[in-house]
């Protein structure tokens, strides 16, 4: 395979704008149309895919196609002006973090350190002890957190700019994990999906209080440092909390580690990061969505037509606010790590589906 190996040596070596490397011929033999990044540049030109803050793509562990852009852009809602993006710039993951906090939970399960998915929600929390005595939360599991199927009233589909957004009254509540927990019961829990931060919230407080470290400690000692990551910051609350759900700056170079890990099956120059069973749990068909996708394990999961195949084949998704992405191919060794400035506006989801599905996904040409 050529292209760029996915290694902190050679990706500092991508620069702005998309890449002249690797050569038509190199991604012919990578699989792909040999036209692909000039593919990527006519969608970027013709104004279909606004927005664009970063794009790297890799096969079997090796970058093929990246490109940096220039934008305005925000680190948490707070304006950071025009920013020329490049391999060393950190992003805003936003929700992508959620997926991140879901590693780190199957990290945590496999050294002990924190309940397995089917044990009482409630239980982790003693200091709750009114809620854990209402017979209507009784059936709440850390599954149901893992899952966003706790049942109780949330609602995201607000702006986060908007103070009766859910995450946002959270993160204004004097106690955010009894916010999470005592919202009203609205469904018994495992049957219906619903988008809810509160519910990682609660996750990251489990690896916390498990580990003995604060989640952007653990992530670094367990996850980032394993992978060569130094993340660019981890947003915490008024409470000095950090998010779980959506605090976590990275660069695009690091996401797509990220990614690469999860396609290795856990596997990271010849360590083992993340347990091989909690991979498996978080890549069985999870809870609908209500669009066509499923959930498990704070992953996304779909499907998507690629050409090498004359069929579709099932992906992996991280998704976060202003069109942040990871998606992963296991079945084709393909990783894309996208990042956006289209933060809160409605149409923020349709650039990286177009990048992946009708530039990455339609030009996969040898399987």
């Amino acid at each position: 395979m050529h292209g760029f190996p996915l290694s902190r040596r050679a990706l500092p070596a991508l620069g702005l704008g998309v890449m002249a490397a690797p050569a038509r011929a190199e991604l012919a033999r990578a699989g792909f149309a040999p036209d692909l990044a000039e593919k990527l540049a006519a969608g970027l030109r013709s104004g279909l895919l606004r927005g664009v803050h970063a794009v790297l793509v890799a096969r079997h562990g090796r970058v093929v196609l990246a490109h940096y852009g220039q934008g305005a852009d925000e680190s948490w809602g707070q304006p950071l002006g025009e920013v020329a993006f490049g391999p060393a710039v950190p992003h805003d993951l936003r929700s992508v973090t959620k997926s991140v906090v879901g590693l780190l939970y199957g990290i945590a399960l496999g050294r002990g350190a924190v309940p397995p998915p089917g044990a009482p929600l409630l239980a982790q929390f003693p200091e709750y002890a009114d809620l854990a005595a209402d017979p209507s939360r009784q059936r709440l599991r850390v599954a149901n957190a893992l899952d966003m199927t706790m049942g109780l009233r949330w609602d995201e589909s607000r702006p986060y700019t908007d103070p009766a957004n859910s995450e946002i009254a959270m993160e204004n509540a004097a106690d955010r994990y009894r916010f999470a927990l005592d919202r009203p019961v609205e469904h018994p829990p495992g049957e219906r999906w619903t988008y809810s931060g509160g519910a990682v919230a609660l996750l990251g407080a489990l690896i916390a209080r498990g580990t003995g470290q604060p989640l952007p400690d653990f992530a670094q000692e367990a996850l980032f440092a394993p992978l060569g990551i130094e993340p660019g910051g981890w947003a915490a609350g008024r409470d000095g909390v950090p998010s779980a759900a959506s605090g976590l700056r990275l660069t695009a170079p690091d996401l797509l580690r990220i990614g690469q890990v999860v396609l290795q099956g856990g596997m990271w120059e010849g360590q083992r990061v993340v347990p091989a069973a909690w991979l498996e749990a978080m890549t069985r068909p999870g809870i609908p969505t209500g669009d066509g996708l499923r959930y498990s394990h704070l992953w996304y999961q779909g499907g998507g037509f690629v050409s090498a195949y004359g069929e579709p084949r099932p992906w992996l998704g991280a998704n976060g606010n202003g069109g942040q992405r990871l998606y992963l191919m296991p079945a084709a060794g393909l990783a894309m790590a996208c990042f956006c400035g289209l933060y809160n506006q409605p149409e923020q989801g349709a650039t990286p589906l177009r990048i992946w599905r009708e530039i990455v996904l339609a030009n996969l040409l040898r399987a």
